[in-house]
């Protein structure tokens, strides 16, 4: 048995790869225990292929309205799905590379294989069962791989895999999950889409913009389920208006495959059914927990619905076992589990960190338009009780939002009428997915709408609807 480590960390995704690189950082002998590859699914089936799939879709859109910027261009705007996805694949190659550097630059070692913690300090690691990425199986000699490792604390960052409904379940071939739906042989002339939050959204989005006939059914009655009612009513205008067809408060209850095709059966609230023909569906209803083979019934690790009891700081009920990310449960989010890993590892050390506040997570959604929100949405601040002040401020009356030939959207503020706190913010439109940091921060630091009302955004910038719509909770708006 090797000497024993500080701190092993089960899983070399975002959580995981982050919580190491902090242990390191403190002086704790850290290993990181990969079955697969490093960066988790966010980096290579995730977050970021699908943001690199999103930006070719959003290249072909600019190329087919060149006309609406004074610009023309020669011939027909086609798409090669092969290129795309290469593209695709490439990026992810090169960041998944970037993550076995910096493990190699921080001096934390890692053991290619599948971990089960036999008792509280020892984990025993075996073949995998997948085909690694990096290194390929067999692990190479000289490399860490089978074996029992000892370690003081041990933290569980698994991650999750897409959820599978029976009777509906994902083949490859007609039935995808994110895994196919990233890189596809040829782009679908009809698709399905089932299940409406970020994953669907996306990849409706995404295939839409490419050609496709897109139709997303919704088991609950809005689309983006964790977003503000009036945000995603807005967003679903503007999928409408794109051609595709959405519903809501509908389930699909079958689905007959034919030789490259499917047939699928759908049922509303009411009772009513209809068959929806495709070439393809994908089934994107959740992702659920990897907890499995771990040990953690042996151990006596509280589990709850699939997900691991932990508090705010990553401490299970087992000494010594702490669990973040997807495993410790939603929202399931690449930013939640890297802050998590930070605060846990933190927490190890005895620096007493702040524990995670779940609701001051932004979500972002990159489909077009884009969806981005932090804390409450209005409905769940007056459910909470609060007297609440909303404001609203549109992309029409931005001056760079009409610059950019993007003047539909909507940013919006809800605030305690009584101390003026920033409650949460909720956008739709173009770019928001990088200026709701903007109220993170805010709400981070208990900024009211004082501070927020006195501080100067530069001009032009999409940045100015956020001051505007502050002002406008207040009556105090300018431009509109």
């Amino acid at each position: 048995m090797a000497d024993p480590y500080d701190i092993l960390i089960i899983g070399g995704g975002p959580g995981g790869y982050v919580a190491a690189i902090r242990a390191a950082q403190l002086g704790f002998r850290t290993a990181v225990v990969e079955r697969e590859h490093l960066g988790g699914i966010c980096l290579n089936w995730g977050c970021i292929p699908t943001k690199a799939l999103l930006r070719s879709a959003e290249i072909f859109h600019y190329m087919h309205h060149a006309k609406d910027y004074g610009l023309a261009l020669e011939g027909k705007a086609g798409a090669d799905a092969g290129a795309v996805v290469k593209r695709s694949r490439a990026i992810s190659a090169q960041l998944n590379g970037g993550v076995g550097f910096l493990m190699k630059k921080n001096k934390i070692d890692v053991i290619w294989g599948e971990a089960t913690i036999t008792k509280a300090g020892e984990v025993v690691v075996s073949a995998s069962k997948k085909p690694a990425v990096q290194p390929q199986n067999p692990v190479p000699k000289g490399v860490l791989g089978e074996g029992a490792y000892r370690a003081k604390d041990i933290i569980i960052a698994t991650g999750a895999r897409p959820r599978v409904l029976p009777g509906i379940e994902p083949d490859g071939k007609l039935i995808w999950t994110y895994f196919e739906a990233m890189k596809p042989e040829a782009f679908p002339k009809s698709l399905i889409v089932m299940g409406s939050g970020a994953i669907g959204i996306e990849f409706a989005s995404f295939y839409r913009t490419m050609g496709a006939e897109v139709t997303v059914v919704e088991v609950l009655p809005q689309i983006l389920p964790v977003e503000d009612a009036e945000i995603a009513g807005l967003a679903r205008k503007r999928f409408e208006k794109q051609g595709i067809k959405i519903f809501t408060a509908t389930k699909v209850t079958k689905v007959e495959k034919k030789a490259d095709s499917l047939v699928a059966t759908i049922e509303d609230a009411k009772g009513a059914t209809q068959t929806l023909a495709a070439e393809r569906m994908i089934s994107a209803v959740g992702v659920v927990g990897n907890i499995e083979n771990l040990g953690l019934e042996a151990l006596g690790v509280v589990v709850d619905r699939g997900i691991i009891k932990a508090d705010g700081v990553g401490r299970t009920n087992v000494a010594g076992v702490y669990a973040i990310g997807d495993v410790a449960g939603p929202p399931m989010l690449a930013h939640k589990a890297e802050h998590e890993g930070v605060i846990c590892v933190e927490a190890i050390k005895g620096l007493h960190p702040h524990p995670m506040d779940k609701l001051m997570i932004p979500g972002c959604t990159y489909c077009n338009p884009q969806v981005a929100s932090v804390g409450l949405t209005e409905a769940k601040a007056k459910e909470a009780g609060y007297d609440v002040k909303v404001g609203r401020f549109p992309f029409v009356g931005n001056g760079k939002a009409i610059a950019l030939g993007e003047p539909d959207g909507l940013v919006k503020t809800i605030f305690d009428a009584k101390s003026g706190k920033l409650l949460g913010a909720h956008m739709v439109g173009a770019e928001v997915t990088e200026l709701v940091q903007g109220f993170v921060v805010a709400m981070n630091c208990e900024t009211t709408e004082e501070e927020l009302i006195n501080s100067v955004f530069p001009h032009p910038t999409l940045s100015e609807m956020m001051h505007e719509s502050v002002l406008d909770a207040y009556g105090r708006v300018i431009h509109m």
